[in-house]
């Protein structure tokens, strides 16, 4: 099964209160946002949003022009039903983030828990760069992964873990790091995760 047919069948099988990720209110990527010091008319991307709760509060909060990226049809589908009327607001990106282009320049770029499902040098150059190519010269990277103390599987994948240093090192020298968080997210089943999530500066 290829990556996007994990996905789809994930999308279409379980609801958000049997998938890990799901979180009510993403408080610590809002209140990274709201740390970029971004008006409320800039572009911002959040890459592998599936259906993540965090458009709504976006919306809510007078974001103009939010694009939502992910591997699965099915979960921005699900998305936009959720969202109705105000979902028309909203950019909707199917593809594989390695395999992303687009004429848009991004002000935000926020990723939380896509990054490590990427376990290889090829697939993380590949992210890398497309994040490169969209991304405003002033503009921020909001990244969240499996930190050291996090879990080294989800969804039956593989992940990479990270570190506030080995986040550093994998977006030098193009990024310059401002601030960093621990976190530890409990899953709607009571478990916990260790995410590290990292605001970086792109570099001109």
């Amino acid at each position: 099964m290829n990556n996007q047919s994990h996905w789809e069948t994930i999308y279409s099988e379980k609801q958000p209160s049997e998938v890990s990720w799901t979180q009510e209110i993403p408080k610590l990527s809002l209140q990274l946002i709201k740390n970029t010091n971004k008006p409320k008319s800039a572009k911002l991307i959040d890459v592998g949003g599936g259906e993540s709760n965090l458009v709504d509060h976006l919306l809510k909060n007078g974001f103009e022009n939010i694009s939502v990226l992910d591997i699965s049809q099915n979960a921005l589908d699900r998305c936009k039903r959720r969202l109705g009327e105000s979902g028309k607001k909203i950019d909707w990106i199917v593809t594989d983030i390695t395999k992303f282009h687009s004429n848009t320049k991004y002000d935000i770029w926020h990723d939380r828990a896509v990054f490590h499902f990427l376990t290889n040098t090829e697939s993380i150059a590949a992210y890398k760069n497309n994040l490169l190519e969209v991304l405003n010269k002033e503009g921020e990277l909001i990244i969240g992964t499996f930190s050291n103390n996090g879990p080294k599987k989800c969804s039956g994948l593989e992940i990479k873990q990270y570190t506030e240093e080995t986040l550093t090192e994998t977006f030098s020298p193009e990024f310059e790091p401002i601030e960093f968080h621990r976190e530890d997210h409990q899953t709607p089943f009571g478990t916990i995760q260790n995410f590290v999530f990292g605001r970086f500066k792109k570099k001109n």
